[in-house]
């Protein structure tokens, strides 16, 4: 099969039929990429370990910071404890929600970097600017972080 037709079935079948997560499967965020198609992630219950994509995803979909995957468990190995079966985008999302099984983790929540900082959390902003940051609280008792460029 060549390069072109592989990556045809690969994109058909990351944005085709839409399956609910087994018992076994678990929906998880992508912290970052250490290498060698290894990518780790974080549970529901905070939990961090790491992933490995399987060979028919490589060099055909990208898989970023902050985005979502259905795992599948691995017995073998002690620090990657799972394979990616689906990746989630956001209309699959959607759709998991709607079906009830989507759970607490947000795009919009900070991704803690293992050096203990947050990528939403910076002081300066694109164009090297410092910038103000303040908490606020909304009426529903939220706390918003707000950034005010100078």
């Amino acid at each position: 099969m060549s390069q072109a037709t592989k990556r045809k079935h690969v994109v058909k079948e990351v944005l085709g039929d839409y399956v609910i997560p087994s018992e076994q499967q678990q929906i998880v965020r992508v912290l970052g990429t250490p290498g060698n198609n290894l990518h780790e992630v974080e549970t529901e219950q905070g939990e961090r370990f790491l992933v490995t994509m399987p060979t028919k995803f490589r060099k055909n979909i990208w898989i970023k910071r902050g985005d979502f995957l259905v795992v599948d468990p691995i017995e073998e190995g002690e620090k990657v404890k799972a394979e990616i079966s689906v990746i989630l985008h956001k209309d699959y999302i959607r759709y998991l929600q709607k079906a009830g099984v989507w759970y607490g983790l947000r795009r919009g929540r900070p991704i803690e970097s293992e050096r203990g900082k947050s990528r939403h959390a910076k002081n300066v902003n694109n164009r090297g600017e410092k910038n103000k940051t303040k908490n606020v609280h909304t009426a529903e008792g939220l706390e918003v972080l707000i950034s005010i460029d100078y």
